[in-house]
């Protein structure tokens, strides 16, 4: 073996051989290890995975529902999260030893989770302090890294979803004046206007400049918000909706709330991932829609629905390039390391930040 080989060997890097499979090789594989580890192996895969992966999924949902989903299952050892990084952490915070979690390739991280570090936010925490006081609690969406979900834990707040924010918020009023969302504004923005509160009542910690971006009088703040966002979702716009207002006139428009407030403003409703699934699927044949979200999902809702009339609000819309890096080859891969006792990308939370992180998410399970 050459130092190239021992290299790839021992690094991420997928190794050429799968890079020249074909489909049928590849979809060989990724069949024969599943016969051959039966009920160890588990893969649940997101809904923004695409076809050529989501169709090896033992459960497909969102990040959260697939994390409890291999919480209940026992029996798997292992586990291949065909997803991103965080979602990865998530299920192993909420597995046991014995079972291993695995992630394709390691480049499928999370642009949002990474606006939130863990030393941005300690700082920001201490400068929030210094100008609130314990007045404070922080609230994560799951869309975080495990470090992040840890620090909530410990400051005595909890995960949320694009489902229950709104619960989860209202809740966060019961233990403190204030909140801090991480790491979506937009999620946080919607969330908060939804229930009340005036956008003069939010300020934005922007982690870049390490500063409060408000006008205000401080003692009016209620929400600060983090200044992250989904690369995906952000690229909606208000000319998306109004170009759809003029050719399609009476469409629905459905987005996510992690578009911003002012798409969301002019949109017919938003929701979850799992509430526009379910909105389209109890929609009329014959009715007409334009979905907000990423475009894998998209397009398998098409597919779905021959009944209805349904279009991306965005016709120049993307996948998201990094749940994308999750392919054939590197699930064939992940798979064939795992066949032969190899344990390249796997996924393995810290105890201290397990411990917190996990009764972050558990503030959360108990309430909703």
């Amino acid at each position: 073996m050459n130092i190239f080989q021992t290299l790839e060997k021992q690094s991420n890097v997928l190794p050429e051989q799968y890079r020249k499979m074909g489909t049928d090789e590849l979809e060989k594989i990724v069949q024969s290890v599943k016969d051959k580890l039966g009920s160890k192996l588990y893969i649940p895969g997101h809904h923004y995975q695409k076809d050529e992966v989501i169709q090896y999924a033992d459960a497909t949902g969102d990040s959260l529902k697939l994390a409890q989903l291999c919480e209940e299952n026992r029996e798997a050892e292992y586990i291949v999260f065909c997803g991103v990084h965080f979602m990865a952490e998530t299920a192993d915070i909420l597995t046991t030893e014995h079972q291993k979690v695995y992630l394709p390739d390691m480049r499928a991280g999370c642009s949002m989770a990474d606006m939130a570090d863990i030393y941005q936010t300690e700082r920001a925490w201490t400068k929030l302090e210094n100008l609130f006081g314990e007045t404070i609690l922080p609230l994560t969406y799951v869309n975080s890294t495990a470090a992040i979900k840890s620090f909530v834990g410990v400051h005595g707040g909890a995960t949320v979803t694009s489902s229950n924010a709104e619960k989860m918020v209202q809740w966060a009023f019961t233990q403190k004046d204030r909140l801090l969302f991480l790491p979506d504004q937009h999620l946080g923005r919607n969330t908060a206007f939804n229930l009340g509160v005036g956008l003069d009542e939010m300020a934005v910690w922007n982690p870049i400049k390490d500063e409060l971006e408000y006008d205000g009088p401080l003692e009016k703040v209620k929400v600060i918000l983090w200044k992250g966002h989904c690369s995906v979702h952000e690229n909606f716009t208000v000319a998306n909706v109004e170009d759809v207002r003029r050719q399609y006139p009476d469409m629905n428009i459905i987005v996510h709330p992690e578009c911003s407030r002012e798409v969301v403003a002019v949109s017919d409703m938003a929701g979850s991932t799992n509430y526009i699934i379910e909105t389209i699927e109890k929609a009329e044949a014959g009715t007409a829609w334009a979905i907000g979200t990423e475009m894998n999902l998209v397009n398998r809702i098409i597919q779905q629905h021959p009944d209805k009339q349904i279009i991306s609000l965005n016709p120049h819309m993307c996948p998201c390039l990094t749940m994308n890096r999750i392919d054939l080859p590197h699930l064939a891969w992940c798979l064939e390391t795992i066949e032969k006792g190899e344990e390249h990308n796997l996924i393995k939370v810290d105890e201290q930040v397990t411990k917190y992180a996990k009764l972050a998410l558990d503030r959360m399970l108990a309430l909703v």
